[in-house]
């Protein structure tokens, strides 16, 4: 019975420390195998390839993809080749190093010459670059996965471990597979018992799936292996403790790492745009009945947090305090939306036709408010449309945040006066509130500028005063 591991970017350019604590660590013979392990790129390689994730600086697709720009392109590709090799320097030496430079090397004089035909092609006017743009991207983002996998296997097998590559980018395939078929025909002779196997974050298939997740994809490839091929159970590696609240808010004594919770849990802090999974990935997991453990990869001893599908705490008790801070509320009064629920239906369609993503809203019988995160230059032109579509209306933007309190089990009594004293005796003002019958989030909107306060409020109010048992894992 195998596990599937996921180990993301930032770790993975720590290498010697994840070999020494996740690869390798005191396993040694048989106990090194019954492993599959899906790796991202090392940090920062995926902005130089696309764009910048954060600042959206361009990378060598954007500038490719801006028919302004030239070859421009080139340099980007060739800076990204440079970075790579310094990369190989840095874990490789002799015959190693001049593996895993030709490998990187064919990998990108391939993805070269291709987008050097694809511009010559599309000179001629039956052919438009924006056709094909996708391809191309989802072939750069592919690099930088096979790079840290390749190296990955190659720093392995020179420990004396059985790894083998198995590559799902599809590189030089004839024809792409649907996703699931690509993951199952990759894995299917795989010998769980006498390799270790590693496996890059991107899967090449017919569906695209840069098309639906862009650079959420290595967590949906992940939980797809581990649902085709029956895994034990899902880890991912982290370089933090999936804890009961941020510690650089409240404060690295006062958090305590999650022993257990369920996959409801972490839906809602996906919502909040805290994944300790993407949703979709979440999903694949629970449907086929494999749980996920999330571990600090820096604490190999440790046990992490294991989310699965039926559990529910031994006593109800509030196990998280998360939020976000940029969110704006876009209030919408109209006298004439009673008992007409055009408004709200028109409305949600507009703010995801500029693909603002709402986290919550609320209503009373002439206003709906609509909590919603995205630039500053988007939600004042869904206001704009909101007032044209509605002259009628009384459009505000509030700049707020977004604390809860989240537990797989919150039916506490008297867990909304605590919360509300809690806050008034930190001086801060609640907005709004909201709490469903399933009893498993309670959000509180607040101003933007006590974010941090009402974090820390909530948390020595509700989760420091308590012991909650098997929801608190030993440090």
């Amino acid at each position: 019975m195998h596990t599937v591991e996921k180990i993301g970017g930032t770790s993975m350019s720590r290498f010697q420390e994840v070999l020494d604590n996740i690869f390798l660590g005191p396993r040694q013979d048989d106990s090194l195998y019954q492993r599959v392990f899906v790796v991202s790129a090392y940090a920062g390689m995926t902005n130089l390839l696309l764009e910048h994730k954060k600042t959206g600086e361009p990378g060598v697709y954007q500038r490719f993809a801006d028919a302004s720009g030239g070859d421009a392109w080139l340099a980007a590709l060739d800076g990204v080749r440079q970075q790579m090799l310094e990369k190989n320097a840095e874990l490789f030496e002799g015959f190693e190093r001049q593996q895993a430079n030709a490998f990187i090397n064919k990998r990108i004089d391939d993805a070269g010459d291709c987008m050097h035909s694809l511009k010559r092609l599309c000179a001629y006017g039956h052919f438009q670059l924006s056709e094909h743009l996708m391809k191309v991207r989802e072939m750069l983002a592919s690099l930088g996965e096979a790079h840290s996998a390749f190296n990955t296997v190659l720093a392995l097998k020179q420990r004396g471990v059985a790894a083998r590559l198995v590559d799902l980018t599809g590189w030089h395939r004839d024809e792409p597979l649907p996703f699931e078929d690509m993951i199952r025909d990759s894995f299917a002779g795989a010998d769980f018992e006498r390799e270790l196997i590693v496996a890059p974050g991107y899967a090449h298939c017919s569906e695209g799936l840069m098309n639906t997740f862009d650079r959420g994809y290595s967590e949906i490839t992940f939980a797809q292996i581990a649902a085709a091929t029956g895994a034990r159970e899902a880890i991912i590696h982290k370089e933090f403790h999936l804890s009961s609240a941020d510690p650089n808010l409240v404060g690295a004594d006062k958090v305590v790492p999650i022993g257990r919770t369920n996959y409801d849990v972490a839906d809602q802090l996906s919502n909040l745009g805290m994944e300790a999974i993407h949703p979709r990935a979440a999903r694949t997991l629970r449907r086929a009945g494999v749980e996920l453990r999330i571990k600090n990869a820096f604490e190999p001893e440790h046990d992490g947090t294991l989310i699965s599908q039926g559990y529910q705490s031994e006593k109800p008790c509030v196990e998280i305090i998360a939020g976000r801070r940029d969110v704006f509320g876009i209030e919408v009064f109209d006298q004439e939306m009673l008992g007409d629920p055009s408004h709200d239906m028109e409305i949600s369609g507009l703010l995801r036709q500029l693909k603002l993503y709402v986290i919550n809203k609320d209503s009373d019988a002439n206003s709906i408010t609509w909590y919603a995160c995205g630039s500053r230059k988007l939600i004042n032109r869904a206001a704009r449309l909101i007032e044209e579509r509605y002259p009628a209306a009384e459009v505000t933007v509030h700049n707020v945040a977004i604390v809860s309190a989240i537990g797989s089990d919150l039916k506490v009594k008297g867990i909304l006066a605590r919360t509300v004293a809690a806050l008034a005796e930190a001086g801060i003002n609640i907005q709004a509130v909201h709490q469903s019958i399933r009893q498993v989030e309670m959000q509180l909107v607040v101003n933007e500028d006590d974010y941090q306060a009402a974090v820390a409020a909530l948390h020595k109010a509700l989760i420091e005063p308590h012991n909650h048992g098997d929801v608190i894992a030993a440090a």
